[in-house]
C-alpha cells in the first residue's frame, strides 16, 4: 500500500476540518459586520485597544488549555482581527460630528490625499480635492470649507501654504501633512489668521486601513478647534499623540533622513559591485532577507519623494554630514585591523541600547521567523 493510501483517511479528515474552519470564519465575518454596523450607529471607534488586548489574552489562555501554542494562536487571531478591520475600510465609519464637515485636501490626487479623502467621505463628511488641474475651483470652494489640509511634496509645501491662505475664511482650520513640522507650522501661522494645526500621519498611502496607524498632532493656533478631526482619527482606529514640532523634527531627522540615506548607501554599493538582489536571496539568511527587503522597498518608490525627505532641511543635512564623519572614525578600525577597538565600541553601544536590545531581539525574531515561513 502506498504512503498516499495509508494517509488517505487522515488527510480527508484534515480537509474536512479546514473547510469547517473556513465556514466558522465566514460566520465570524457576518457577526463582525453586524458589530461594525452598530459601531457606526452608536458613534464608536473601529479599533478599541483595551478590547483587543483582553480578547488576545483570553484567546491565548483558551489555546493553552487545549494544548495549542499560545503564540501561534495569538498570531492567528490577530490576522483574523486585522482582516475584520480591513473589511471596514470599504464601508461606512462613524462620524465625530453631528454636522457634515467640509475638508479640502490640497494635493488630493496624490496617494495620501486619495487615502484620506476616502476615509473622510466614508465618515459622512464632504471631501474636496485641489491639484494642479483645478486650482481655479478654490474660489468657489473656500467659503464652505471647515478645514484645509496641505498634502503636497515637502519642497513646495510653504509655497502652497502662502498661495492658498489668502483665499480662506478666518474660521477655516489650516493644516498640513508634511513630515517636517516646524517650518510649515510657522508658515501657516504667518499666512493664515485662523486656526492652525500641524499633522503628520506616520504611514504611507498603501496601508489597507488606518486602524493602529499613528497620527502626530502639533499645536499651532486655536488647535482645539480641530479636536473634531482628532476624534475622527480615533474613530478611524488611529493612535493619536501630540508632539512639540521641534522635538518631532529632531526625531524625524534620524527616523527618515538618516534611514533613507543608509538605504541609498546599501543599494548604491550593491549596484557598484553588481550584487544582484534576486541572486543574493539564494544565499540570504532570514534576517538578511528582511534587511534586503526593507532596502529594496525604498527603490520601488519615487526618487524625488525620497530626495525631498533626505534633503528636507539644513538640520537633516548636517546630521548626515555628522554621520559620515562618524563613519570615518569607525573606518580606522578596519584600516588598522583593530578588533579590540571594534569590541569596545560594540560593547559601548550595547550598554547604550540597554534593555531595548532584548526587546529588539524578540520583535525582530518574530518578524524574521514569519518572513521566512511565508516567503522562503
Amino acid at each position: 500500500m502506498s504512503d498516499q493510501n495509508i494517509l488517505k483517511d487522515q488527510r480527508s479528515e484534515i480537509d474536512r476540518i479546514d473547510k469547517e474552519i473556513l465556514d466558522l470564519l465566514q460566520q465570524r465575518k457576518e457577526v463582525v459586520q453586524d458589530v461594525l454596523k452598530r459601531k457606526v450607529e452608536k458613534q464608536l471607534p473601529v479599533f478599541v485597544a483595551k478590547r483587543e488586548t483582553e480578547k488576545t489574552e483570553s484567546f491565548r489562555e483558551e489555546a493553552q488549555n487545549r494544548g495549542l501554542d499560545p503564540d501561534w494562536a495569538e498570531d492567528f487571531l490577530r490576522m483574523v482581527m486585522a482582516a475584520s478591520r480591513a473589511a471596514q475600510s470599504a464601508q461606512t465609519f462613524p462620524s465625530s460630528t453631528e454636522d457634515t464637515k467640509h475638508i479640502l485636501y490640497v494635493g488630493g490626487e496624490g496617494g495620501m490625499g486619495r487615502l484620506y479623502r476616502k476615509f473622510t467621505e466614508h465618515s459622512g463628511h464632504r471631501a474636496y480635492s485641489i491639484d494642479k488641474g483645478n486650482w481655479y475651483q478654490l474660489e468657489e470652494m473656500a467659503p464652505k470649507l471647515d478645514m484645509v489640509i496641505i498634502t503636497v511634496p515637502i519642497n513646495i509645501t510653504v509655497d502652497v501654504i502662502n498661495r492658498i491662505a489668502s483665499k480662506l475664511t478666518p474660521e477655516t482650520i489650516l493644516a498640513d501633512f508634511t513630515s517636517n513640522k516646524t517650518k510649515p507650522l510657522q508658515a501657516m501661522l504667518d499666512a493664515h489668521p485662523g486656526p492652525v494645526v500641524g499633522l503628520h500621519p506616520m504611514h504611507g498611502p498603501d496601508v489597507p486601513n488606518l486602524s493602529k496607524q499613528l497620527m502626530v498632532i502639533c499645536e499651532g493656533r486655536d488647535s482645539s478647534k480641530a479636536n473634531w478631526f482628532k476624534e475622527q482619527c480615533i474613530l478611524w482606529g488611529m493612535r493619536v499623540i501630540e508632539a512639540n514640532p521641534e522635538k518631532h523634527d529632531y526625531v524625524m531627522n534620524l527616523v527618515q533622513g538618516l534611514r533613507h540615506f543608509v538605504a541609498l548607501l546599501h543599494g548604491s554599493f550593491m549596484k557598484e559591485y553588481d550584487l544582484n538582489p534576486a541572486e543574493m536571496l539564494d544565499y540570504s539568511s532570514p534576517i538578511y532577507r528582511a534587511e534586503l527587503m526593507m532596502t529594496g522597498r525604498i527603490f520601488a518608490q519615487d526618487a524625488e519623494l525620497y530626495a525631498d525627505i533626505v534633503f528636507a532641511n539644513k538640520e537633516r543635512r548636517d546630521l548626515l554630514l555628522t554621520f559620515f564623519n562618524h563613519h570615518k572614525k569607525l573606518m580606522e578600525m578596519v584600516e588598522m585591523d583593530d578588533k579590540k577597538g571594534f569590541i569596545r565600541e560594540f560593547e559601548a553601544v550595547t550598554d547604550f541600547f540597554g534593555s531595548f536590545a532584548s526587546q529588539a531581539l524578540t520583535e525582530s525574531s518574530y518578524l524574521i521567523n514569519r518572513l521566512a515561513d511565508r516567503f522562503s
